[in-house]
């Protein structure tokens, strides 16, 4: 008899319990395998009874004895025998793979999930407000000033087809549009 194994004269539920300290402390593979030897079937029994299909029924098994050999230390023989500590583990992943089915699949085309092309309400509200101040401030600013602007940055056009544009000299052009731009933004900042 293997220096792990208790003597064979003991109850069962000594026996298991004294299994579980040798996986607790050792990780003792050959007691681990004696446990799984005894309640792998009966598990697998229990999942087939309460309706697991048997490639489910195993699977569960597989992941119940994983986690009695990780959790070996969690086992506390004064509070209940190692049956139905197993049990309850197995009772539990049976629940939660219930649940777990139960759950609908998402719809990814479901309208409610699909981000929309179109800004929100409070985004086309902001930019219209935005909008306003901004042709508010727009106003304030001298004519030659705000037509440079208006050129540059609402009809697109470059400093040299403004320049053209309007008969001026390519530096008068970049000189008003940078001073209006700077006009611009403390006007703005004044306002928010």
């Amino acid at each position: 008899m293997p220096e792990n194994d208790p003597p064979e004269d003991i109850p069962e539920n000594e026996v298991f319990s004294t299994l579980m300290v040798n996986i607790s402390e050792r990780r003792d593979q050959v007691s681990f395998s004696r446990i799984f030897d005894h309640f792998a079937p009966r598990v697998r029994s229990y999942m087939l009874q309460l309706g697991a299909t048997p490639n489910v029924a195993d699977d569960l098994v597989q992941d119940v004895m994983l986690t009695v050999w990780r959790r070996a230390d969690q086992f506390d023989p004064l509070k209940a025998g190692l049956g139905t500590w197993i049990f309850t583990i197995a009772r539990n992943r049976r629940i939660d793979l219930i649940r777990k089915d139960r759950r609908p699949e998402l719809d990814p085309n479901d309208p409610a999930l699909v981000q929309s092309d179109e800004p929100g309400a409070d985004v086309v509200l902001q930019r219209k407000q935005s909008g306003v101040v901004i042709q508010e401030a727009l106003a304030g600013l001298p004519e030659n000033q705000s037509e440079m602007l208006r050129l540059a940055y609402f009809e697109d056009l470059s400093h040299g087809d403004i320049a053209r544009q309007l008969s001026l000299p390519l530096g008068t052009v970049k000189s008003r549009i940078r001073l209006a731009t700077d006009k611009l933004r403390t006007k703005l900042m004044e306002l928010y």
